[in-house]
């Protein structure tokens, strides 16, 4: 499962050429790359290769969160933080409580089974629908609303999750120790995030050279990250505060105006190479997964996950209906549809402890819905967008 330097300059060649043909064949490329993906999975020596939990937390995931939320300025999120929080919060377990109950009835899925897998396949992962909007040039609300929620909607999967699991478990969790867990679970990684990412920031403050302010950047991401799981707090939460704070107070004056360039250059490139290593070993996976051998399971599980998403968003937004925080019905629908299941998901199912009931059939019931979330929400992202009037006139008629 480890990869090694030769694999990986491979993998990257794939993608520079997946890449180039995606943008004129007008595809996301992370689609191009699962295809890739499940091309090399024919090659023999590829056969030691794929997706573990490790590689996703260690080296993935704290890229990928943190350059997100490089990019939210908080003078646009705090006008529709109230929408954000309450999608990726209450919302978030309404869809998490509607797949498990699904899952119970139709799968026949024990309920702390089903609770597990509820909470994980929650975890969103915009990442074909920000290329999407990337290419097409969609911005404002739209694309704010998309990558905000998903953020934090990671956050509370990756909370929730962990007190899943000492319930499927078995461990004894009454109101007050789970509450305790969720403060401290919660606070910590904010902390952490906080904590390094301002300390880094003063550092940073003290010189002009790009090379050292992208180093304390990468330092703030995954040292925010590994603070926070080393106290057993939310290192998603601690990279999304890290990111927060850097794109927020760090480009007010501590990183200067050249090392803000190199800093989006050093991330816009990070979160390329991240993202086609995901994508092609996700290909590679997924022909390695026997996914014929729970396919009720997983043709269930894709039914309630997108019922369960539909239930959260289009009621929630309903609140706000009458109010200045009003959600555009086309930006309901790109929430709806645009919430694709990745790496996080993928990242939880496969960190479950060994011993847990149906690990197997849960791991492949996962990959089985971010195959379908892939091509399928992937490849039709770009069609609803234009049918909505969300794309510019001027890139739909190049």
């Amino acid at each position: 499962m480890n990869l090694n330097i030769e694999q990986i300059a491979f993998f990257l060649f794939v993608a520079a050429i997946v890449a180039m043909v995606a943008r004129l064949i007008k595809i996301p490329y992370t689609i191009g790359l699962v295809v890739a993906g499940i091309a090399i999975a024919f090659i023999p020596s590829s056969s030691d290769v794929g997706l573990s939990k490790e590689l996703i937390f260690v080296i993935f995931l704290p890229a990928l969160v943190f350059e997100a939320a490089l990019y939210i300025r908080w003078e646009e999120l705090k006008e529709d933080f109230l929408v954000v929080l309450l999608l990726s919060t209450v919302g978030v377990l309404m869809s998490a409580g509607i797949i498990a109950t699904g899952m119970h009835y139709l799968a026949g899925w024990e309920w702390k089974i089903a609770m597990v897998f509820g909470i994980l396949i929650t975890a969103t992962d915009p990442v074909a629908v920000i290329a999407t909007f990337k290419e097409t040039g969609v911005q404002g609300r739209l694309r704010l609303l998309v990558e905000a929620e998903s953020l934090f909607n990671d956050s509370t999967a990756a909370v929730g999750f962990g007190i899943a699991v000492a319930l499927a478990m078995g461990q004894p969790t009454d109101f007050p120790s789970t509450v305790i867990l969720l403060g401290t679970t919660i606070g910590g990684g904010i902390l952490s995030g906080a904590v390094v990412a301002g300390g880094l920031l003063l550092l940073a403050g003290q010189t002009e050279d790009p090379l050292v302010e992208i180093t304390f950047t990468t330092v703030a991401a995954y040292g925010s990250f590994f603070l926070a799981e080393h106290f057993h707090c939310s290192g998603v939460l601690a990279a999304l505060t890290a990111g927060l704070m850097v794109g927020n107070l760090g480009f007010l004056g501590s990183i200067s105006k050249k090392g803000r360039e190199s800093v989006e250059s050093f991330w816009d490139y990070a979160t390329f190479v991240v993202n086609s290593l995901i994508f092609i070993l996700l290909g590679i996976q997924e022909s390695q997964e026997n996914l014929g051998l729970f396919a009720v399971s997983i043709l269930i599980a894709i039914a309630v996950v997108l019922i369960g998403r539909a239930l959260a968003i289009y009621p929630l937004c309903a609140l706000f209906s009458f109010s200045n925080l009003r959600v555009k019905m086309t930006h309901q629908h790109a929430l709806f549809w645009g919430g694709l299941r990745g790496a996080l998901g993928l990242a939880l199912a496969l960190g479950l402890p060994m011993e847990i009931p149906h690990r197997s059939e849960i791991i492949t019931v996962t990959f089985g819905v971010v195959a379908f979330s892939v091509f399928v929400q992937g490849l039709t992202m770009q069609p609803m967008l234009k049918s909505m009037g969300e794309i510019p006139d001027a890139t739909i008629s190049s």
